[in-house]
């Protein structure tokens, strides 16, 4: 009966419209609607369909603001078992190294925690190396890019799929498990779920509680910093073609011209 932890993050719709802060050039992520990744969604439905035939709870794990709690409950309403939040103003501006090195220590609070499951990027970084980091703090083997996942006798297996071909993979548990968007179509929540969310427990933890000392991570202490962003240009209204019987040998002249072709 595996506990599965799973992590989540609250991401900016892509559909609206994205900026950076101006004063230090990080995310502004009040500035756009926020929704729960849909990555994550299927690493929620993975896990619970694992628990749902073999026994054993599902965990949520989130590193973010307060405002990642709506993400939290979309989450349980799924049918996840509780959630636990990571939520301190020291984390602002933390680069995939440090919200992994967060995310490790918070995983280490929670008992029990057999397997982790993550998705493979999320949208509004799409840096992709966060599982891989996590699993590489807590010291245990990691399964990246999984469309396929199967838990039996203590080990977790499946296909894992790259540019460079398909594999079939296999590890001992406790690992760290992250899928693509072909491991499954989540569920869609249930009004009984939703309902059921708001009654769930999300335990609310801090720096201190996991022992992450603040001098590491943050935007002043990343690995990486942004000194200066410029705004995309305006859209123009584009050239015109008119076709005149040459149509097709004004496009390819302008393509050639633009160097497209």
């Amino acid at each position: 009966m595996p506990n599965i932890v799973v992590l989540i993050k609250q991401v900016p719709d892509t559909a609206s419209e994205r900026k950076l802060s101006e004063d230090d050039y990080t995310l502004d992520r009040e500035s756009a609607d926020a929704i729960l990744d849909e990555i994550n969604e299927r690493a929620v439905e993975e896990a619970l369909q694992i628990t749902e035939a073999q026994g054993g709870e599902v965990v949520l794990l989130t590193v973010g603001p307060e405002r990642a709690t709506d993400a939290i409950r979309k989450a349980l309403s799924m049918g996840a078992d509780r959630a636990v939040h990571v939520q301190d103003d020291g984390l602002k501006g933390s680069d995939a190294v440090q919200t992994a090195y967060a995310l490790a220590a918070a995983i280490g609070q929670i008992e029990g925690a057999e397997l982790i499951m993550a998705g493979n990027e999320a949208t509004d970084g799409t840096v992709g190396a966060v599982p891989a980091i996590v699993a590489e703090y807590l010291g245990i083997p990691a399964l990246t890019h999984m469309s396929e996942v199967t838990v039996a006798e203590g080990a977790v297996s499946g296909r894992r799929e790259t540019d460079e071909g398909s594999f079939q993979v296999e590890a001992s548990m406790p690992a760290v498990v992250s899928v693509t968007e072909r491991i499954n179509e989540p569920r869609f929540p249930a009004f009984k779920g939703i309902m059921a969310a708001k009654k769930k427990p999300v335990e609310v933890l801090t720096l201190a509680d996991i022992g992450v000392d603040p001098s590491v991570v943050g935007v002043a202490n990343a690995s990486s910093q942004v000194t200066g962003v410029t705004p995309k240009p305006a859209r123009t209204a584009g050239e015109k073609v008119a076709d005149e019987g040459n149509g097709g040998a004004d496009i390819a002249a302008y393509l050639v011209g633009q160097k497209l072709i």
